[in-house]
């Protein structure tokens, strides 16, 4: 299933996206607390793709490939790196990136995000299915400049738009073998496989509800290969994943 969060006569609405038509059945209530398949559909094109949810927060990995950790110089982290973006950082497919004043170097990062289906606390690995609704594409947008300057990332990857991710959530994906890459002006920049991360999606999601409760809506993202680089204004940055339709935006 794909799961789509849209704008539809000023209702928004949850639906299943067909590629293969480009329709959407619309669905009523929502993934989270109840859903129910309704004999409406809409095409794509008419509705306003939305973030595919709403989350509390998005727990992001660092340096989860070896490769983007050995193009920065750091060794292989040997317990995960976890930072958090705020949920006004959250940006839908097809809206436009703001590249701060003060940032002088904005980055692409493309990430495999996981959804949190329910409520989650202290979660065993081998249980961990049970608490994921499915997956998506993220963009982690970083001022890469203000990274160093601060000593800490919170600054460089929580401004405004600053967490792109959707359009839909894929809830039968295995997230263990899927390849990534991120385009920027039609140029691959990025391009490896989730096979190559260092923490796996049940260790993460069983190692962060051991720390946090995670919410439903709440979106893991699991981490960015290596190849990132600088964008500018009117640039078009995609991320494309293996089974999901490419998440696309602009820097304004």
């Amino acid at each position: 299933m794909n799961i789509v969060r849209f704008k539809f006569k000023n209702e928004i609405l949850f639906g299943n996206y067909d590629e293969t038509s480009d329709k959407i059945t619309i669905y009523e209530g929502n993934p989270f607390e109840g859903f129910f398949k309704t004999n409406e559909e809409v095409s794509l094109s008419s509705v306003e793709i939305l973030t595919p949810c709403d989350f509390s927060k998005a727990v992001c990995i660092g340096l989860n490939y070896k490769d983007h950790a050995k193009e920065f110089n750091l060794p292989i982290p040997e317990s995960p790196i976890v930072f958090i973006k705020p949920s006004t950082s959250a940006l839908a497919h097809n809206q436009k990136i703001i590249k701060p004043q003060i940032c002088q170097r904005l980055d692409y990062e493309a990430e495999l995000a996981v959804v949190i289906k329910k409520e989650a606390k202290n979660v065993k690995e081998e249980d961990v299915n049970d608490y994921i609704l499915g997956y998506t594409c993220a963009n982690d947008i970083t001022a890469r400049d203000l990274q160093p300057k601060q000593g800490q990332w919170t600054i460089a990857k929580s401004f405004d738009t600053f967490c792109p991710f959707g359009y839909v959530i894929n809830t039968e994906l295995d997230p263990s073998n899927l390849e990534i890459s991120s385009i920027v002006n039609g140029k691959v920049m990025q391009k490896s496989n989730t096979k190559n991360l260092i923490f796996n999606v049940p260790y993460l999601v069983s190692y962060l509800s051991s720390i946090m409760t995670l919410l439903p809506g709440d979106i893991i993202l699991t981490g960015t290969p290596g190849g990132i680089s600088g964008m500018q204004k009117g640039d078009k940055v995609e991320i494309i994943i293996e089974g999901l339709p490419p998440l696309v935006n602009v820097i304004s």
